[in-house]
C-alpha cells in the first residue's frame, strides 16, 4: 500500500516519507525524493499564475509525467511509503492525480 499526505499533516512516519514536490520544507531536506513524480516547472508556473484549470493541469500532468512511467514500477518502488507535497487533504493537488492513477491500475493508494 502507498499512502499520500501533505508535509504539515504529521500523520506519517518520517522514515517512510517521500517528497513528490519539486521542493521540500527545509526541515525535511534529508527525506527521500521521487523526482519522477514532480510536476514540471512550466505546469506549476501556469497553475500558480491561474492560466490553467484543474482539468488542464490534470491532462498535462498525465501527459507529461504519468504517461512516461510504468505504474507497476512506481508501485514496487514506493510500496509502504507516504508520498508528500504541500496541499492539504481535500485540495486539488498532483498527489491526488498520482493516487487515482495508481488505483486505476489496481494498486492500493490512500490518503492518510
Amino acid at each position: 500500500m502507498i499512502y499520500t499526505s501533505y508535509f504539515a499533516s504529521k500523520k506519517y512516519d518520517v522514515d517512510k516519507a517521500v517528497c513528490i514536490a519539486r521542493w521540500s520544507p527545509s526541515a525535511m531536506n534529508n527525506m527521500l525524493h521521487c523526482a519522477d513524480l514532480y510536476p514540471p516547472a512550466d505546469l506549476l508556473k501556469d497553475w500558480k499564475e491561474h492560466k490553467i484549470t484543474e482539468e488542464e493541469y490534470t491532462r498535462r500532468y498525465k501527459r507529461d509525467v504519468l504517461s512516461k512511467l510504468n505504474p507497476n514500477t512506481v508501485y514496487n518502488t514506493l510500496d509502504g511509503k507516504v508520498l508528500l507535497c504541500y496541499e492539504k487533504s481535500g485540495s486539488f493537488c498532483h498527489r491526488n492525480i498520482v493516487r487515482e492513477w495508481l488505483n486505476f491500475f489496481g494498486y492500493k493508494c490512500e490518503e492518510l
